[in-house]
């Protein structure tokens, strides 16, 4: 064993040796020192700039520039047009994506009766943000929290339901306003509203890009339509026909003469507020006894004509419905006839 040692200390002791005799130095780890880095106070920048006034308008807002905008629902209202939407009560970003591309002119994230809350309403304002459709949120009830979450998502619009007195409508209108002309809570440099804090124009704009609409649905709302609308900051009064039907005691019956005519005397008294003197635009949706073509030729500026499980609900009963019927018919049906769809399929 002493003899090994040896042969190892030799080698060892050889290794330290080149071949011209001279020996290596060794460099133990205590001889080592490493100077500490410190950078200079004027490198050291927040991670997350507070201003952007360094940057130009396109470098640091994704947004389009004022000549490519699509014009505001405010806008096109004031400009006298008639628009059609569709409520969105599903919250498939999918069948989002296809009313998007569709063409209407705004939808409604319906968040009253449907079943998505703040994170799905989220998800269907980038599925229609692909086309720039314009949406509007409805909260499921008239409150601070609720409006507070809802537009710092950023839609184009909100809706309050059940605004039944002037003072409601006051409400509603501060939910929507910073202080301290409201009490919204304010996030505007991280939220979804502002770009994330990069609009540096958000707080100058905001209050004239949100369409505020307050849903007049029953039978005290109607009696106090008109001072309703006269609140400033009520840009669209939306009405709301079955649980108006309710409120007059006919919920199955909303088309019931009673009905139409409360609903015609809220109309009438809305359609006569001046709009370029705080008056506020007419809305509605339309229902069976009561076509959205009908609504449009009354005088609504805003008319939703559908919803988007009602749409699906119809094609699918009907695609039944047919499929029934065929089983049940008397037909020459044979392979080689092929309509235009099938022919596409069998492609």
């Amino acid at each position: 064993m002493a003899s090994i040692a040896n042969t190892t200390a030799g080698a060892v002791a050889g290794a330290r040796k080149i071949s011209n005799g001279k020996p290596i130095p060794i460099i133990s780890s205590k001889s080592l020192s490493f100077p500490s880095f410190r950078p200079p106070i004027s490198s050291l920048k927040p991670l997350i700039p507070t201003k952007f006034s360094s940057l130009s308008p396109l470098q640091c807002s994704p947004n389009p520039s004022p000549s490519t905008s699509p014009p505001s629902l405010k806008s096109r209202l004031r400009n006298g047009e008639t628009l059609y939407g569709i409520f969105l009560l599903s919250f498939s970003p999918t069948l989002a994506e296809i009313v998007a591309f569709s063409g209407y002119d705004f939808v409604v994230i319906d968040m009253e009766h449907g079943p998505g809350g703040i994170h799905e309403s989220l998800q269907m304002l980038r599925a229609v943000a692909t086309t720039n459709t314009p949406a509007i949120i409805r909260l499921p009830e008239s409150s601070a929290v609720w409006a507070k979450k809802a537009l710092d998502l950023g839609p184009q619009g909100i809706m309050f339901p059940m605004i039944d007195s002037p003072k409601d409508a006051r409400k509603a209108v501060s939910y929507c306003r910073f202080p301290p002309n409201g009490i919204r809570g304010s996030a505007h440099t991280v939220v979804r509203a502002s770009n994330y804090g990069i609009n540096e124009g958000y707080l100058s704009n905001y209050k004239e890009d949100l369409l505020i609409m307050c849903q007049v649905e029953t039978v005290d709302g109607v009696k106090k339509v008109e001072e309703i609308a006269a609140v400033e900051g009520v840009d669209c009064i939306q009405m709301g026909p079955l649980d108006l039907s309710a409120s007059l005691g006919y919920l199955w019956d909303p088309g019931h003469k009673k009905v139409r005519e409360m609903l015609r005397t809220a109309e009438k008294e809305v359609l006569k507020s001046d709009r370029k003197d705080g008056g506020a635009f007419l809305a509605g949706f339309a229902m069976p006894h009561d076509p959205p073509e009908a609504l449009g030729k009354r005088g609504y500026h805003m008319v939703s004509g559908a919803v988007d499980v009602g749409l699906f609900r119809n094609a699918a009963v009907e695609d039944v419905r047919k499929f029934k019927i065929s089983l049940n018919a008397d037909s020459d049906y044979s392979d080689d006839d092929k309509d235009s769809d099938e022919k596409y399929w069998s492609e």
